[in-house]
């Protein structure tokens, strides 16, 4: 199984995670914990988080979200129990409110004409952004920034005849021109691909191309991936099998981590091939 290349994307908005995986044609094990255990000291020196969820796809490329709000420490229990995952691609969220209350419908991941997308960071003047939507609106269920910059991206890509990139593109060239923002940093995937973007220079966010097993001497090692809010990724897989990992903040000690220049785009298509694009030059209009 050698060869094989496995993508997968970490990112946090402040203390929210994401992680999103790709293996090509075949489906594969992804075991992740969200939240570290209730009463851990991680925990204990952290804000509570206020949403967590993940998403995944069906062998038929049938995606499906499953998430909730944290109101109650029932609720955080089911966030720190660990999740196996069959899938192509995954993405999963922990949230920080800053738009929007702790109801399912502002939780991410958000789906939207079969693709999961997840946010790190704010967007302001959204009453200028629902304007823009004009029609789009009807996709929007919470009272989200994220849900409104999601259904902007969808609405572009569709503008732009299905081009998931071209509709990227113009999104975020719209957002950094025509409102104020903190941050626009997301993960969007299909079944097969993926697409992660850092806009502006506020949050943080890094990729590594991990060899199978994690190169290296010794023994082929599985991924195992730590944030340090808790959140962890575990794959068997890794182990013979190439990955790529876009993650807000190095997640291990491997010194292959590349941080990302605020207005790259990158995407890892369905032969696993990364690319990057700079789309954004300068910064936002109205930071």
């Amino acid at each position: 199984m050698v060869g094989r290349r496995v993508a997968i994307c970490v990112s946090v908005d402040g203390v929210c995670r994401l992680f999103g995986m790709t293996a090509g044609a075949e489906p594969v094990k992804a075991t992740f914990w969200l939240l570290d255990a209730p009463d851990s000291l991680v925990v204990q020196s952290h804000h509570n988080a206020d949403g967590t969820g993940v998403g995944f796809f069906d062998p038929d490329g049938t995606p499906h979200v499953d998430k909730q709000p944290i109101a109650a420490f029932e609720d955080r229990q089911f966030a720190a129990e660990a999740h196996e995952i069959w899938s192509r691609t995954f993405v999963s969220h922990v949230r920080h409110a800053t738009t929007g209350g702790l109801t399912i419908a502002n939780t991410h991941p958000f789906c939207q004409h079969d693709r999961l997308f997840a946010h790190n960071g704010v967007i302001n003047d959204l009453p200028r952004l629902e304007q823009h939507l004009g029609a789009s609106r009807a996709l929007v269920a919470g009272d989200s920034d994220s849900e409104r910059y999601f259904a902007l991206i969808t609405s572009e890509i569709d503008r732009c005849g299905g081009d998931v990139g071209a509709g990227i593109c113009a999104a975020v060239r719209w957002i950094a021109q025509s409102v104020s923002i903190v941050s626009i940093n997301f993960v969007l995937v299909t079944a097969s691909e993926l697409w992660a973007l850092r806009y502006p220079e506020t949050d943080t966010l890094f990729v590594l191309q991990r060899s199978a097993g994690g190169g290296g001497p010794g023994a082929p090692r599985p991924l195992e991936q730590t944030s340090s809010h808790g959140t962890r990724v575990r794959s068997e897989h890794a182990r013979d099998r190439p990955v790529v990992v876009i993650a807000s903040e190095r997640m291990d000690d491997d010194t292959g981590w590349r941080e990302v220049p605020s207005g790259e785009l990158i995407h890892v298509d369905s032969s696993l091939t990364l690319t990057t694009e700079r789309l954004l030059e300068s910064a936002p209009s109205a930071p």
